[in-house]
């Protein structure tokens, strides 16, 4: 994984485990002078390029005690850390959290907010920072993380977890090694490999995320009235993506999907989504990511959130996900040998 920029550390990375003892996953975001102007290519563009990360844990969805309250009060953030920091004096394990196993797994993780600011969620419309209604008739979250057949028919849309094992298309999406789990689009924090690439010529942008190593190459126009757009029939796994600048932003639109994916998280398709992107840079080491999803086959009405990406004073490697590429064949071989010795115990 990549480092972040040496200046970007605060007190988020004590407000992460803070919020968990509240039942929340409350992160930090950052926050700008609003008098920044942003550094130019040398074809007069704002410069975005760079390596930056997207961790948070704050909650996509906001807790419903916050109402239409997009921050915490400064004096809830300073509740947070006392709480935080006398329970850490209380501990007596010399271990981070449980045990060997888990702590080995936390060892990865990388989702500690940055910044001083802390929102309640990261959906800001609908103004109670929740998601909109299904449509009828929406797809609803599909699969599970073990391997039982829960019922559910192909193809698989979620990214982690399955509906069986009878072959690979039962598994998920980053199982397969297809698609990454938080690399979309849209980029979604979580538990690691939250870093993208951005690389600008005069009428592209490339998109590169760490995760399944996949980069999103996105020509550039003049206008929204100016895109494009495919044929219809014409689908792909990422979607068809073409962008212009309005001003500071970077706009990128995205359509033609082709519906094997979930609209967002685990639920709904991605046939009829319109995802429209915004990559404005606020700070020298601050980009504010924001997406509206559009998908009148799933949800009610649109929604929109802001994520904010940190500059990360290092490099993306590849991701060639190796892992996934073994593991499948061990858990279909696991599955045919629990068969087998079910088969053995009922025949006695």
């Amino acid at each position: 994984m990549s480092r972040r920029h040496p200046d970007s550390f605060t007190r988020g990375s004590l407000l992460a485990a803070a919020f968990v003892s509240l039942g929340l996953s409350l992160p930090v975001l950052g926050q700008s002078a609003e008098d920044y102007v942003a550094p130019r290519t040398e074809w007069g563009q704002p410069d975005l390029q760079g390596v930056w990360n997207f961790s948070s844990d704050v909650p996509m969805e906001r807790p419903s005690q916050f109402g239409d309250r997009q921050f915490l009060t400064s004096q809830e953030i300073e509740e947070i850390i006392a709480r935080q920091a006398a329970r850490d004096a209380a501990s007596d394990s010399a271990l981070p959290i449980g045990g060997v196993d888990e702590s080995y797994n936390d060892f990865w993780i990388e989702n500690a907010g940055i910044g001083g600011t802390v929102r309640t969620s990261h959906i800001v419309y609908p103004p109670n920072g929740r998601l909109p209604g299904f449509v009828e008739g929406a797809i609803r979250s599909q699969g599970v993380y073990g391997g039982g057949d829960t019922g559910e028919s192909r193809p698989v849309r979620i990214s982690a977890g399955g509906i069986g094992t009878d072959g690979p298309e039962d598994r998920g999406l980053s199982e397969r090694c297809i698609v990454g789990f938080n690399a979309g689009p849209p980029f979604v924090p979580s538990l690691y490999n939250n870093n993208v690439q951005l690389f600008q010529s005069r009428d592209t942008v490339v998109i590169l995320t760490e995760m399944i190593h996949d980069a999103r190459i996105v020509p550039l126009y003049a206008s929204a009235e100016a895109l494009p757009s495919l044929a219809d029939d014409v689908r792909l796994w990422a979607g068809d993506s073409r962008g212009y600048w309005d001003g500071e932003t970077l706009v990128v639109q995205t359509r033609n999907f082709n519906g094997l994916t979930a609209s967002f998280g685990s639920s709904g398709t991605s046939y009829d989504k319109v995802l429209t992107e915004k990559f404005t840079r606020v700070a020298r080491d601050t980009v504010n990511y924001e997406f509206t999803i559009e998908d009148p086959s799933t949800y009610t009405d649109r929604f929109t959130a802001i994520v904010p990406m940190t500059k990360v004073a290092g490099q993306i490697y590849e991701y060639a996900c190796h892992e996934g590429n073994y593991g499948m064949v061990n858990i279909l071989r696991g599955a045919r040998v629990e068969e087998a010795l079910a088969e053995q115990e009922s025949g006695r």
